[in-house]
């Protein structure tokens, strides 16, 4: 069912990288449908971070909430949990902190949100020279599909005529990314949002993904809509890849729904 009315927020996740965390809001002040909120899940960033958004806030003129806690490692889903609690916001676009926006990105998740489903997006991915290039130099995007520098090009394509045949299939939680996921705040807290227990990188978009699933909220896959584009970095630590493994095969196994230390637990 399509909900003619709601508020959307932009929750953007980050940690200690001001320069590609400027870039993001320089694209976003292109947008043809501006967020109604900006929502930044900051795990545990210096002040230069905070020097970023305080600047942006006062350019975009929009409302800015700051989730920020200490650093104590990789700890992604308390974070994203915490952001979430001071959103005023129906629908959440989520994003990482190293994603650039095509100018018709909030508007084409606006497009698509539908009440029962949640979206992934796909993305395009930046070599690092270019990421170098534009962290120096700073954004000029949109990036398109003819761009230098970029690869997994289908997914560069905007054609949102098009984008309506990616209707939704088998659900499987596997090959969520946080970095174009979109849902509804009130899926969001039924489920009890991300579960605080993985710390370190690796599988908790999935598992976030699989409880929605196992509550019946359909994934749908979007692509040559919402476009985004992915600056380079180094892989983050994969130390905690198989306790968090673990973790998400147990909720596809036993259907779990609501995590016991999540969204109400921050």
């Amino acid at each position: 069912m399509e909900r003619k009315t709601f508020k959307v927020g932009l929750l953007i996740s980050t940690y200690n990288w001001p320069k590609a965390l400027d870039t993001i809001f320089a694209s976003i002040q292109n947008q043809t449908r501006m967020p109604d909120e900006i929502i930044v899940a900051d795990d545990g960033s210096g002040p230069a971070t905070a020097e970023v958004i305080r600047r942006w806030e006062n350019i975009l003129q929009i409302p800015f909430k700051h989730a920020w806690h200490e650093d104590d490692g990789f700890r992604k889903s308390i974070i994203l949990n915490k952001a979430v609690k001071l959103s005023e916001v129906d629908y959440i676009i989520e994003i990482d902190g190293d994603i650039l926006l095509h100018p018709r990105f909030v508007e084409d998740h606006v497009r698509h949100a539908r009440q029962g489903q949640f979206i992934q997006g796909a993305r395009t991915m930046i070599s690092e020279s270019k990421t170098g290039e534009i962290l120096s130099h700073g954004y000029s995007g949109p990036f398109h599909f003819f761009s230098t520098g970029i690869g997994s090009r289908i997914n560069s394509l905007r054609l949102p005529w098009l984008s309506f045949i990616f209707k939704i299939t088998k659900q499987k939680s596997t090959n969520t990314k946080g970095c174009n996921l979109a849902f509804w705040k009130e899926d969001f807290i039924a489920i009890n949002g991300y579960n605080n227990t993985f710390n370190g990188w690796g599988s908790e978009d999935n598992e976030f993904a699989a409880r929605l699933i196992n509550a019946g909220i359909l994934k749908k896959r979007l692509k040559m809509a919402a476009v985004c584009y992915h600056l380079h970095h180094k892989c983050n630590s994969k130390s905690e890849v198989i306790a968090n493994e673990y973790r998400y095969m147990e909720t596809i196994r036993y259907k779990i729904i609501s995590c016991l230390n999540g969204y109400a637990e921050v």
